[in-house]
């Protein structure tokens, strides 16, 4: 069928989402009536995994807002205890030991730091290495952002895509339906005509 045709050439973006298919003449996608119910029901699981993309999509963007100031705030740390000379005093500082529990500590000048790579890990890191792995993770995070941003602007304009092309089937159907009940009307009118009876 042409409609099958089309969704499977439609393409997809870089990411591999698929491009919905754009209704531009609905006899493409039903040549009858009877052919309505299966393509508005076909647009609608279409729409449906969209939709799901969009959320799953938006629960990813939302880990990366979160992760991506505390990869930049890290990255300032790791740069600034970069930044002290050999001969410099130890420097004070506060660190969290639980959500309402802090401690001081001194911290000398050091060419080493521990960085939590998550799943209960920590590696000591030559300063210098550390920065390179921070910056790096933060360029991924922000691309993978960015990414999602995009993705999220191309489901929503497929959904909308969808949308118009079920409208468009659906209308096309009303005419069809109209125009049948109108040709039916012709026919029943094509007979004998009845005798009028002249009026008294």
């Amino acid at each position: 069928m042409a409609a099958k045709a089309q969704i499977k050439d439609a393409g997809t973006n870089p990411r591999g989402i698929p491009y919905a298919p754009f209704v531009d003449k609905v006899e493409d996608y039903v040549s009858s009536r009877a052919e309505v119910d299966g393509t508005m029901k076909s647009f609608q699981e279409m729409i449906s995994k969209y939709q799901f993309m969009e959320v799953n999509t938006q629960r990813r963007a939302a880990g990366l807002k979160e992760k991506i100031p505390d990869i930049r705030k890290t990255l300032d740390m790791v740069q600034f205890l970069k930044s002290r000379k050999g001969g410099s005093d130890p420097l004070e500082t506060t660190f969290e030991l639980n959500e309402t529990l802090y401690a001081k500590a001194e911290i000398p000048p050091t060419d080493e730091v521990y960085l939590w790579l998550g799943a209960n890990v920590m590696l000591s890191y030559p300063v210098a290495e550390a920065e390179t792995l921070l910056e790096s993770k933060l360029s991924t995070a922000q691309h993978s952002l960015d990414n999602c941003e995009e993705d999220l602007d191309f489901l929503r304009e497929q959904i909308t895509t969808l949308e118009v092309a079920t409208a468009r089937v659906y209308n096309w159907e009303i005419t069809m339906k109209r125009k049948e009940k109108s040709e039916r009307g012709d026919v029943e009118g094509d007979g004998d005509p009845k005798r009028i009876l002249p009026s008294r």
